[in-house]
């Protein structure tokens, strides 16, 4: 048994406490929750009837834990990983996994060094129509990549944005592409491949914050194929849509509903058995816009602890994706066509 802490009891920490704290992961227990906030973190603990903190250096020393899940504002996410590596626990960080390069670098840094393992939350890659679309490309049947496309329309309203005053900011949050279109922007590298260039434009149409609320990217892939990105958290009245559809020489596939939850097409030019079936199996209806990702992420990360297991997103992996919203935002400030493996010079994010 894994015995779990969590740091940071805001919005996100409802999910993790409840999949943890019911008892709904294997072999894994919610222990104790921390955060500045006292309120928030009786609340949790309470809830859980576990002990409640608000040091997490205090919850450290006093408490039995093997995981710290982390899940403060994106802009902390470093330093708490930095200062809580030391205690020889591996760590869970939520998305982003941090905001800068330098940052991320620190991350790694620090759990290399201190012998644990660093896991960064990416739960939509265990979506089941995302699995299964994997594992068509994995097995060859797209063959030549064309056009990969993401769209993020969900809505924010202001209320969302003033619940907080790090939302939105550059130094503390960024904006769409770094909150919630994070996961989508991973979604499509991870399966498309490497990077080559970008060329952004973003613009903050209705929310009342420095960064943006909406943006769309083009990108050019390693491989030649391209891809789109369309964020945005100005949909109104409500969420439209979280979807990916990849397009291939040998097949297309789009997953839609408003989590990367619902299979909607899944054509091959070489139909196999049991293609006939996926867009009824593969598709799911989640509560939110959360998807049911985070079970099988947990589960994940207990198999990969107990087992010694290869995990699917460790920090190197995470810094990837970070990588490239860097560019994203570096060629919005610029104008120009950004290609990666850059320094960042002109990209706010982060920046204090």
């Amino acid at each position: 048994m894994l015995n779990f802490a969590l740091v940071g009891c805001g919005r996100i920490a409802k999910r993790h406490s409840e999949l943890l704290g019911h008892n709904q992961i294997g072999q894994a227990r919610l222990a104790a929750v921390c955060d500045v906030v006292e309120d928030k973190a009786r609340g949790i603990g309470q809830l859980f009837a576990v002990p409640h903190y608000t040091d997490m250096h205090q919850m450290m020393r006093a408490e039995s834990i093997d995981v710290v899940v982390v899940l403060t504002e994106s802009g902390l996410h470093a330093r708490h990983v930095v200062e809580l590596a030391p205690y020889g626990k591996h760590l869970v960080v939520e998305k982003p996994m941090a905001l800068t390069l330098r940052d991320a670098d620190a991350m790694i840094a620090a759990c290399d060094a201190a012998g644990v393992r660093l896991f960064v939350v990416k739960q939509n890659r265990f979506n089941v129509p995302v699995v299964k679309a994997r594992d068509a490309l994995t097995e060859g049947r797209f063959g030549k990549m064309v056009l990969g496309t993401v769209r993020v329309r969900w809505c924010r309203p202001q209320s969302y944005y003033d619940q907080d005053a790090w939302r939105g900011t550059w130094a503390m949050d960024g904006g769409v592409l770094t909150n919630q279109a994070s996961h989508h922007v991973d979604l499509l590298e991870w399966m498309m491949g490497d990077v080559e260039s970008v060329f952004a434009r973003s613009t903050t149409a209705l929310a009342k914050i420095e960064a943006e609320d909406t943006a769309v990217v083009v990108l050019k892939f390693a491989s030649g194929a391209l891809g789109v990105i369309e964020a945005t958290t100005a949909a109104r009245p409500t969420d439209l849509e979280g979807s990916l559809s990849l397009l291939g020489e040998g097949g297309t596939v789009e997953i839609g509903g408003f989590a990367v939850n619902e299979m909607k097409v899944w054509r091959f030019a070489k139909p196999q058995q049991g293609d006939e079936d996926v867009l009824t199996r593969y598709s799911v209806n989640p509560p939110s816009v959360y998807g049911f990702g985070h079970q099988a992420y947990y589960e994940h990360v207990v198999d990969c602890i107990l087992r010694d297991k290869r995990h699917l997103v460790d920090g190197l992996e995470g810094r990837r994706s970070l990588e490239l919203i860097n560019a994203i935002y570096e060629s919005v400030e610029t104008g120009v066509e950004v290609p990666l493996r850059f320094k960042p010079r002109h990209c706010r994010l982060g920046v204090r």
